[in-house]
């Protein structure tokens, strides 16, 4: 099982409460581990463009404010960020290192520079910035799923880029057809 460029969806028994009600997206999955980003977890306290006033960072002048959502990817390594973003931003380097295009017209990259064309106005069309990742051990995630700590399914750029965090929970479970007021927080197996 591979869920590179799928979408988890904690269930209602999620013992973490950091994972609470979250829609990850899967940057990379393999029999090593995982890593995904929290997708709809905003940190209203952090603006985008302060964040690019402390990396020095320069917007034009009379240039309006960016808006970027800024995320809270997950607990691990909290102060290092990640773009993801729509595959329309090709990156600065010609070899395209820094950029990991993951399908469905999505791509994640956590360099500088995407974070520079963004403030000059010349970066991806669509994108978030996640604070910290999540992050899983060799079978963790596949426990977690047996387990019943999350649903899988397909991704899409709009679910994960163009909807308002607040509504994607709910959307994402509502692509997969399951209405979340039927979900319960109980677990079992048959």
């Amino acid at each position: 099982m591979d869920l590179t460029g799928k979408i988890l969806i904690a269930m209602p028994g999620m013992g973490d409460p950091r994972f609470e009600h979250s829609v990850v997206y899967m940057c990379a999955h393999s029999p090593e581990g995982a890593m995904g980003l929290i997708i709809n977890k905003p940190l209203p306290e952090l603006d985008f463009s302060d964040l690019l006033n402390q990396l020095d960072i320069q917007v034009p002048q009379g240039d309006r404010a960016i808006s970027v959502p800024v995320q809270f990817g997950g607990p691990v390594e909290t102060g290092r960020g990640f773009v993801l973003h729509s595959g329309d931003w090709p990156g600065r380097r010609a070899d395209g290192e820094g950029t990991l295009r993951l399908g469905g017209g999505i791509a994640m990259t956590a360099t500088r520079d995407i974070l520079v064309d963004m403030a000059q106005g010349t970066g991806p069309q669509q994108a978030i910035l996640a604070l910290g990742y999540s992050g899983w051990g060799p079978g963790q995630l596949e426990n977690e799923i047996l387990d019943n700590g999350w649903l899988t399914t397909d991704s899409s750029l709009d679910l994960v880029l163009g909807t308002v965090p607040g509504a994607k929970w709910e959307g994402a479970l509502r692509s997969m057809g399951v209405e979340p007021l039927s979900l319960s927080s109980a677990a079992g197996h048959a």
